[in-house]
């Protein structure tokens, strides 16, 4: 058993589910998370994210397994007897107070004296930047500032755990950008453990040092960001996490470390790095990431190019986005950086022309599940 606080992971989740009836919203999930990290849930609505959050805050019980959080078994005990803090979507800001006593609301019954509570408030506000805004209502703020005054709430108690369930999810795209990096900064700051509740893979890339993808109430990867995105370990995996290109394949031959894949949606063989469990009559899937394909009007030097015509083409400032239709049908991606100005009919192809697609080797991800 863990010892009581001191050495190991701040949070370990062994063997646990949750059951409402019939239904398993946490299926046998075991997780360690460690002291400092900023840690995300990640996964669609439904997949278990938000229900395994209230089991480590302490609104929902273990139907079977244990939580332990610094080494202490959570059985047991009541959300307000453990050393954790909760943000919620909605702020649940109280509307008839002043930003400094939402802040300081939590502090009343901790044995602090008045003049101890005025400085931790002063701290929090500081730390959010909102000092200039202490008398103010949440109805006189931006939604960016009422997101700031709900997290300077859950931090002013300097619980050794934060959870945050979608606290980006009301702001809109610009906001939500500078504000994952507010959080960022302020977590790094305190060093308290934060963990992160989301659907969208853009925020959690963005926001934590490990990300756990989640479906149907079962853990699928657990890895940084650049593990989850560069090397998922299944389709699913792949599939969730950004934009990808998919194809079906049979390995037709293995030569040291590559293999040849032959792939009808493509209309040939490709080339792709040779992993162990490889070997010829082996069904795969190939993924591919957009920006990993190259898209040009001649034929490329090299494997892995296949030509096709442009069907749709998507033009976002920064990048171009085309659709190549393949002779077999297949629509492929390719994201192409817009890394000059360039006139329209200078880009590199428009709607029906027809061009050469190809990736590298190494790019291509191979995948049996």
């Amino acid at each position: 058993m863990p010892s009581e606080g001191g050495a190991g992971p701040l949070i370990r989740i062994e063997n646990v589910s949750k059951s409402f009836g019939t239904f398993k919203a946490v299926d046998d999930v075991s997780l360690n998370i460690e002291k400092g990290e900023l840690f995300a849930l990640l996964g669609g609505s439904g997949c278990g994210k938000t229900t395994l959050l209230r089991m480590l805050a302490g609104f929902e019980a273990p139907t079977a397994g244990k939580i332990f959080i610094d080494g202490q078994d959570m059985a047991g005990i009541p959300p307000y007897d453990r050393p954790v803090n909760m943000m919620f979507q909605s702020y649940a800001l109280f509307p008839h107070m002043s930003v400094e006593k939402n802040v300081g609301y939590g502090l009343k019954h901790d044995g602090m004296t008045s003049a101890q509570r005025t400085d931790r408030v002063k701290q929090m506000l500081d730390l959010v930047k909102l000092t200039d805004f202490a008398g103010r209502k949440p109805h006189q703020l931006s939604g960016g500032q009422r997101q700031r005054v709900a997290l300077a709430r859950a931090l002013a108690k300097q619980p050794k755990l934060l959870l945050l369930d979608e606290p980006l999810g009301a702001l809109d795209k610009k906001l939500r950008e500078h504000t994952q990096f507010e959080i960022m900064s302020i977590q790094e700051k305190t060093g308290i453990t934060f963990v992160v509740v989301t659907h969208d893979q853009e925020e959690a890339m963005t926001l934590a040092s490990r990300i756990a993808v989640m479906d149907h109430g079962k853990i699928k990867q657990v890895g940084t960001p650049t593990d989850i995105y560069e090397y998922p370990n299944s389709t699913f995996v792949a599939g969730f996490i950004g934009s990808i290109n998919m194809f079906d394949g049979e390995v037709t031959k293995t030569s040291g470390d590559v293999a040849t894949v032959q792939i009808a949606q493509l209309g040939g063989p490709i080339m792709v790095p040779a992993a162990d469990s490889l070997s010829a009559g082996t069904k795969i899937s190939i993924a591919v990431r957009p920006e990993k394909i190259t898209i040009s009007r001649s034929r490329p030097k090299g494997p892995n190019s296949f030509s096709g015509t442009v069907k749709d083409l998507g033009y976002f400032g920064k990048d171009s986005l085309y659709r190549v239709k393949m002779p077999s049908g297949t629509l492929v991606m390719v994201n192409s950086v817009n890394a000059r100005r360039a006139a329209e009919s200078e880009r590199v192809a428009q709607w029906e022309d027809d061009v050469w697609i190809s990736f590298d080797p190494q790019s291509a991800i191979a995948l049996k599940g």
